[in-house]
């Protein structure tokens, strides 16, 4: 039993050692670094004669890579048993060394998928018993906390997760996202971003309060450091006005300023944006563009309508006038997704010069959907399609983000115990 816990006499002695792991790992975790956690961890879950193996997704979501060397190999995301519990956000059973059963947890924090947890069982364990599954997804829900935690100041974490060397702009842009996933009983928000090693003028953000949830895109003028540093501005301005409270037109008036105000004598910097602002409540969606191409909202898998605002010039460039920003309204259904993108998306040609195209890029995150995927999974996909069709080599940022509003409950995000 751990130290300073009194359990009252009614608790099994077997959830007794169960919650004597979980407060191990969090005891120990207060003054450990990155590279103790492994070892924390298998401390805690010997206590009930488990042994865990965490494994981390890298950027790009291909691969799932071991934290550390007695993890194996790495493992591909799309032909695996840990894929599959990656990819489906389920666990999945396997056999282990020596006959012992494994479960593959996914490593979820809120619905942001990190990776997986491999949990070798004792031998005899039942794989199916929900008990020893719900303590095992306890478990690796408090690693996913811990692993985001430590890689605030570590660098292993960082490290196990590039496949590739990020450039300067890929590494202070993924710094300033939120995370990819988010949701609620009212909102699913999900984001992708490719390549991932080379993004420089994309990004995006979210934020989700008081009933509403604010989101935004952006696309900066070129694809190096500059670029970088220009969408970092615009996520910058538009965070800080709309922390102060500002409506759209005052947060669109920042970053335009801001992004003026900052740009070098000899350049010539400015970044188409999106943002929106949608009611958990009543569904009512404001926008306003700022050069970007127009979202759609998809309904019953099709396209039902495109959002557009015109007269708004990009952030940076307001000074030269072309029009007062406007704000217009859409009053979405419940079940209706929001589906925002770079034009680096749409743009983007095969060897042949055929554009992807948003008929594509619509055809394909609805099949994906019908097919029972979660929304994270269904970006990635779409993603991997629009790499697919340059043959791996983006010619130019592609970025997704899929915003839900929805009134029923959302617990189908995660594994089913």
């Amino acid at each position: 039993m751990a130290a300073g816990v009194a359990y009252p006499s009614c608790v099994p002695e077997e959830d007794r050692s169960w919650q004597s792991v979980l407060v191990q790992v969090v005891n120990r975790s207060h003054l450990a670094t990155a590279e103790d956690l492994p070892g924390i961890i298998d401390d805690a879950a010997a206590l009930v004669g488990v042994v865990a193996e965490l494994y981390l997704a890298d950027l790009g979501q291909r691969e799932l890579h071991p934290v550390r060397p007695r993890g194996g190999a790495s493992m591909s995301v799309d032909a695996t048993v840990a894929g599959r519990a990656f990819t489906r956000s389920e666990i999945v059973v396997s056999g282990g060394e020596g006959g012992s059963p494994c479960l593959w947890v996914p490593l979820l924090d809120s619905t942001e998928r990190l990776g997986v947890v491999r949990f070798t069982l004792p031998e005899g364990a039942d794989p199916q018993d929900t008990v020893l599954r719900s303590r095992c997804w306890a478990l690796s829900g408090q690693m996913a906390h811990l692993v985001l935690s430590k890689q605030l100041y570590s660098d292993l974490f960082h490290r196990v997760r590039r496949t590739r060397p990020l450039s300067v702009a890929s590494e202070l842009l993924w710094q300033l996202l939120p995370p990819k996933v988010f949701a609620t009983d009212r909102v699913v928000i999900v984001a992708a971003m490719e390549p991932y090693d080379q993004v420089g003028g994309d990004g995006f953000d979210y934020a989700v309060d008081d009933g509403r949830a604010y989101v935004a895109i952006f696309d900066a003028m070129g694809h190096d450091l500059h670029a970088g540093l220009t969408t970092s501005i615009a996520l910058a301005a538009t965070r800080n006005a709309r922390r102060a409270g500002a409506d759209l037109v005052a947060t669109a008036a920042l970053a335009d300023e801001t992004i003026t105000a900052h740009r070098p004598a000899d350049s010539f910097s400015y970044a188409t944006a999106f943002l929106a602002r949608l009611d958990l409540h009543t569904g009512e969606l404001g926008y306003l563009n700022a050069g970007h191409p127009p979202p759609v909202v998809i309904r019953g898998g099709r396209v039902v309508r495109v959002l557009d605002a015109q007269g708004t010039t990009p952030l940076g460039l307001g000074h030269l006038g072309g029009g007062k920003p406007v704000v217009l309204t859409e009053q979405l259904q419940p079940g209706d997704r929001v589906l925002f993108y770079s034009d680096g998306v749409i743009e983007a040609r095969d060897p042949d010069g055929e554009q992807f195209g948003l008929d594509r890029l619509v055809d394909l995150t609805e099949r994906h959907e019908a097919g029972g995927l979660p929304a994270a999974e269904t970006l990635r996909r779409v993603v991997r399609a629009v790499l697919d069709h340059q043959d791996g080599r983006l010619q130019d940022d592609a970025t997704l983000l899929l915003l839900e509003w929805t009134t029923t409950d959302q617990s189908a995000l995660l594994p089913t115990l």
